[in-house]
């Protein structure tokens, strides 16, 4: 229990901050750090009866496109109505006054966060695939949710979005890469050459796997929110379905540094779990084979720029500086989707 101060989080200036802008408080406010994304700084504040989550941006290094709180916010309060589970929002502070940095605060949702294959093994195999129903689920009722009915209109632009990613992670490659691999520029060049013409819009997650959700603390089959909304944007839904079908790599292990409950033979194959939104969602899945080559493109780079930032001294722990090894098996299933479907 801390009372005090935490790293980027005053709690006396909080405390302050939630009495001039009506929010109740019983007795002196605590907090605890949150383990999660590696993107923002996460907090457990409470006090006496109420809980509550505190996002901001890491106190050194920021990148503002990867550590929008504000966007996260925003996202989550057009969705409050929907049937995508998300917290309850309670304030967005863009005022750097208060701790330094924007942040916001969300409601305490209780539940299970499935991380690591050891958190999978608690769930059972009927467990399991109930969760694993309800998180595509999920995901076809974001994708169905209707942008401007929700606020979201101008939430990101859709119309050439997949030209802008495929450009946008080439950039990043530049901008990152330890080392020049020829075939990761190939899998660029097969990527520019194959963009489909036409594309739907949805709300996107981008970053949608299972310990991006909390499961109910009663019912794993039950999602009782999405969060880490921070890449969240207005794109193509198959680009959202094909990043958490490529999140089952079992590269994904070497970028987090641990054995991920993602990567776990237990579920279902990226295949498989592409199948099941088709079905649900009854959407065609077109050009599958560039939604996977580009997730991959995405996830390798993401894995070069974690090595990139820790030589740079940016990051610290274990698991970064061999993140760089991910790249290469990544390249090599991009240049196969790419390969086997998109003949």
């Amino acid at each position: 229990m801390t009372t005090a101060r935490l790293d980027g989080l005053d709690l006396a200036q909080l405390q302050r901050f939630f009495s001039d802008i009506g929010v109740p408080t019983e007795g002196e406010l605590r907090a605890e750090p949150l383990s999660g994304g590696r993107s923002n700084l996460t907090f457990e504040v409470y006090d006496d009866t109420t809980r509550w989550v505190l996002r901001r941006p890491p106190t050194a290094g920021l990148t503002p496109s990867a550590h929008d709180v504000a966007r996260e916010f925003r996202v989550c309060a057009a969705l409050q109505d929907s049937a995508v589970p998300v917290a309850s929002t309670v304030v967005l502070c863009e005022d750097e006054a208060v701790l330094g940095a924007p942040f916001s605060v969300t409601g305490f949702v209780d539940g299970r966060v499935i991380r690591t294959v050891d958190d999978l093994g608690t769930l059972t195999d009927g467990e399991l695939g109930s969760c694993v129903d309800e998180l595509v689920r999920v995901l076809a009722a974001l994708h169905t949710v209707d942008h401007r009915a929700v606020g979201l209109e101008e939430f990101g632009r859709p119309d050439g979005y997949l030209t802008r990613q495929v450009a946008l992670w080439a950039r990043q490659w530049q901008r990152v890469k330890t080392r020049e691999l020829p075939d990761l520029e190939r899998l660029h060049a097969q990527l520019a050459e194959a963009i489909p013409s036409t594309s739907q819009v949805a709300i996107v997650h981008g970053d949608y796997r299972i310990d991006n959700t909390i499961l109910a603390a009663g019912d794993p089959g039950q999602v009782a929110a999405v969060v880490d909304w921070e890449m969240s944007t207005l794109g193509d839904p198959l680009a959202d379905l094909a990043q958490m079908c490529v999140y089952r790599n079992p590269a994904l292990d070497v970028i987090l540094g641990e054995p991920a409950a993602w990567t776990s033979s237990r579920l279902p194959s990226p295949d498989e779990l592409a199948q099941k939104y088709a079905t649900v969602t009854g959407r065609n899945l077109d050009r599958w084979g560039f939604y996977l080559g580009l997730a991959d493109f995405k996830l390798a780079v993401i894995a070069e720029g974690i090595t990139h930032r820790h030589r740079a001294g940016a990051t610290g722990g274990d698991g970064f500086a061999q993140a760089y090894q991910a790249v290469e098996p990544l390249v090599a299933a991009g240049l196969a989707a790419l390969g086997e479907r998109e003949q």
